[in-house]
């Protein structure tokens, strides 16, 4: 089968998380003869930085055009949001 992920990356150290979940969807679409698509998604400081806003109307008609989302995390100290133990 053939399924269409929408990808987003998010801050920190979400890029790094969804990176190494594709790997892991892509072993096991090699093992069970699965194949995905995956379309990139603004969320956050990266969709901030490029179009002004966190989220845009475009990248929810595209998670809800996925047949999933693979979102990693989002915020950061640049958001507001300081982490644990700071």
């Amino acid at each position: 089968m053939n399924y269409k992920i929408a990808l987003i990356k998010g801050d920190g150290i979400g890029p790094e998380i969804v990176d190494e979940a594709v790997k892991v969807l892509d072993r096991v679409g090699v093992k069970y003869g699965h194949t995905f698509d995956y379309t990139r998604v603004l969320m956050g400081g990266e969709s901030i930085d490029a179009c002004g806003v966190p989220l845009t109307d475009e990248a929810i008609a595209q998670c809800k055009a996925s047949d999933s989302v693979l979102m990693g995390s989002i915020g950061g100290e640049e958001d507001g949001v300081v982490g644990m133990g700071e």
